[in-house]
């Protein structure tokens, strides 16, 4: 890779855990009832994946800390204002909109993840909250049910409206950020060789 054209943005296990991330959930979604115990692996891997991207939001490199990409509000506001009259700044790490979506799509697969082992326990008295909950019978299987499907399907556009995000965002600073995810690199400012958008 060129280094005076690229720079090293997104480390090795933040590109692992994003694309295993992406995999667990689409494998999740496609095996919803019929293939239980695959479904309940895949969740399991997101769990852990969750997990591991907590810790490394606050130990791993710049870019994958919490800190470089959570951002106030306001400043998210005014970028997303900015972007749609196509004049925001281009960051280097998660953009303002793009560290708050991260954010909220940790918080709601979490909270699938965790309505799902619930349900696994109470539906069918298996996975390690079995012991407390394998006894709560059909109406309170039902309701959570409702509540893991509810979570599930908002995290589904919660995506959907991430990859929407991900193309604006390729197109208004013309650069493929797809492929900054899968090769860890970034083009850098195109009229310096130093970095010099908004980091």
């Amino acid at each position: 890779m060129d280094t005076t054209r690229h720079i090293k943005v997104w480390d090795p296990l933040v590109r692992v855990f994003h694309w295993a991330l992406v995999a667990a959930f689409v494998i999740d979604f496609l095996t919803e009832d019929d293939w239980m115990r695959l479904h309940a692996n895949a969740g399991y891997v997101i769990t852990g994946l969750l997990v591991f991207r907590l810790i490394w939001g606050f130990v791993g490199p710049r870019h994958a800390r919490f800190a470089d990409f959570v951002f106030a509000p306001r400043v998210v506001y005014s970028y997303l204002r900015n972007m749609l009259r196509g004049r925001a700044a281009r960051y280097v790490g998660h953009n303002p909109a793009g560290g708050a979506m991260v954010i909220v799509l940790l918080l709601f697969l979490a909270a699938t993840s965790v309505s799902g082992i619930a349900l696994y326990a109470a539906g069918d008295q298996a996975g390690p909250l079995a012991h407390w909950l394998g006894g709560l019978g059909v109406v309170w299987e039902g309701r959570l049910k409702h509540v893991h499907e509810f979570f599930a399907n908002f995290t589904l556009l919660l995506v959907i409206t991430h990859a929407c995000g991900v193309v604006a965002g390729s197109i208004l600073h013309e650069e493929n950020l797809v492929r900054a995810m899968i090769t860890g690199y970034k083009q850098r400012a195109k009229n310096h060789p130093s970095v010099t958008e908004a980091m």
